[in-house]
Order: C-alpha cells, then structure tokens, then sequence
C-alpha cells in the first residue's frame, strides 16, 4: 500500500488535485489510497508516524490553521526520511523559506503556474524511481524465474529455439512462451515493436523507424522495430509525457 496525502485548504486547489490524480494512469495500477486534509490534526499526525507505508506528501505551504506546511513538513523529517515531499504555494517567494527549513524535499510547485504539468511529471517520477517493484514472474518444472520490470530491457523471440528471450541489463533468461502471451505477464510500460519484439518503454533511448532499429539506455542497438507499430508508440509517449 502506497498513501499520497494531501494537505490543502484552498477547495480550488484541492480539486485541481484530485482531477490530476483521477488522470494518472499509474494510479490505476497501484494499490494507492489518497487522504485529504486542510490542516494538521491527530489524523494526519497519526499518518505521520506509521511507518508501515511508503507516502508521498502534497503539502500546501501557507494554511489558514496556526501550523503551515512547512512545519509539517518538519515533523515529516523528524521521523520519515523515506517518502517524499512536494510543496504548493500560491507565492514562488515561499520557496527559499521551505528549502532553507526542510530537507529533502523533492520539489517546489506553484499553484496556479503549470500545477498539472509540473505534478503529473513529479508523481511519475516518484513511482517510477522509488516504489517500481513490479515482477516478471515465470514458474516451470525447471525454472523459477522472477525479474523486476525495471531491470528487463525487451523481450524477444529466438527463432531457432522457439524460445522467448528476456533480456536485463546483467544477462538473459530463455523460457518457453510465446511474445504475444508474454503481455499478460507484464505492465504497460512494454509495447510491441515487432512481431518479435516487446520492449519495456522506460529504457529506449532512440527509435529509428527509418533503419529498423532502437537503442536502449544500456547503449546497446536492437534491429528489431517495425514502423507497422509506429503509431502505438507515438500514442504512448503522447499519454505519458
């Protein structure tokens, strides 16, 4: 269970919140729950001080209540260094004041100045660099694989064998299973790219549509890219970007 908190007392705002989170696909995915609150209570203090869950803090700087966001935010460090924080505020001028008080913060959004784009690239970059612990997970007579998503760079048919290569960034891993049926087994971070080919989208660097091929963030060039999926592609960077 992951928890995103929110701490905003202006309604306008909060519910600029609430359309962002309700239009972030990877929400979708995850085992996620959301809590409200317009100002610090037993509640949230209790929130606070399980450390069960990973959490990820909205936090409204200046609050109408006696206790701002940044001293939230301060109670948050005293006994949570693991989950983030990103501050709103209507005055870009609160910034230096919160970054001077409040370590590790992760960052500094202004409320009505590009607040969906900027909260939208936050939380992806959030999910997918802290609580990405999604598995690709394979059970045989003889073989019980599990590999992170992250760590699979593409997937890819081997003709001679009729095998299903999984490629990772240290080695590879031979199973049987054809590459349409490996889909189910994986998120939407993986595409087709040819009939042959399944690669996970957070590790390509190039498509070269015109060549045939693509170049992984590993530096290694892959010739298996067939424009048939061109479309598909372009749909997905157009949906996550």
């Amino acid at each position: 269970m992951i928890k995103i908190i929110i701490v905003e007392d202006d309604k306008e705002a909060q519910m600029s919140i609430k359309k962002i989170l309700r239009e972030l696909d990877i929400l979708k995915e995850e085992e996620i729950k959301v809590e409200y609150f317009i100002k610090y209570t037993n509640a949230l203090k209790e929130t606070i001080l399980d450390n069960s869950e990973r959490k990820i803090y909205i936090l409204d700087i200046e609050l109408a209540s006696k206790v701002s966001g940044i001293d939230i935010a301060r109670f948050i460090r005293e006994n949570d260094w693991e989950s983030e924080i990103i501050f709103i505020t209507n005055h870009d001028k609160m910034f230096e004041t919160a970054y001077r008080t409040v370590y590790e913060v992760f960052d500094f959004i202004e409320k009505f100045h590009d607040l969906e784009v900027k909260l939208k690239k936050d939380l992806k970059a959030i999910f997918k660099r802290n609580f990405d612990n999604k598995m690709f997970k394979f059970n045989s007579r003889n073989l019980n694989l599990q590999i992170f998503y992250r760590s699979i760079t593409y997937l890819s048919r081997d003709t001679e064998e009729r095998k299903l290569v999984v490629n990772t960034d240290k080695t590879s891993y031979s199973i049987y299973m054809n590459v349409q049926d490996s889909l189910n087994y994986l998120d939407n971070r993986f595409m087709m790219v040819h009939r042959a080919c399944i690669v996970n989208m957070d590790r390509v660097e190039v498509f070269n549509w015109s060549k045939g091929y693509f170049v992984l963030d590993t530096g290694e060039k892959v010739h298996l890219l067939s424009k048939k999926y061109k479309k598909e592609v372009e749909e997905y960077y157009e949906r996550n970007n």
